[in-house]
């Protein structure tokens, strides 16, 4: 019997770049299933609806949908290998930096993929703040 393939991360740092803080700049992800997750919203998926209008809050609520989504998958927090963030308002996401990163360690540890935050003129669902797209590379 062959062994269930494995997957495997490589973080990328090229010599003389300065080291991101709270995201990597590329991972190389071989084996394992990849896990594809649409747009996550900072509602309650149960009842469709937004418990708060706070930024970081929102962030929080976004993060545990994913982990859900996730985990429906198989997945853990370290599989993910990207993160694509689209937020409505930069000085909001700047004022809550420090919050959604704590809310970030709380949820998914130290482990950081390779992520990108796009400022948006607006979301699909008024009150959302914030959608995050995440893929994961799951081992088989």
């Amino acid at each position: 019997m062959n062994p269930a393939p494995k997957s495997a991360f490589k973080v990328l740092h090229p010599a003389g770049w300065a080291a991101p803080s709270g995201y990597s700049n590329g991972i190389v992800a071989s084996g394992g299933r990849h896990v594809l997750l649409a747009g996550q919203i900072g509602w309650n998926p149960a009842r469709a609806v937004f418990e708060t209008d706070h930024f970081a809050e929102q962030v929080r609520q976004t993060f545990r949908n994913i982990l859900t989504l996730l985990a429906e998958a198989g997945g853990e927090p370290r599989h993910l290998v990207r993160l694509t963030w689209y937020i409505t308002d930069r000085d909001a996401y700047v004022a809550a930096r420090q919050e959604i990163g704590r809310a970030y360690r709380e949820l998914f540890g130290a482990h950081y993929p390779a992520m990108s935050v796009i400022v948006v003129a607006g979301l699909l669902e008024e009150r959302a703040q914030v959608e995050i797209e995440a893929t994961a590379v799951v081992p088989e």
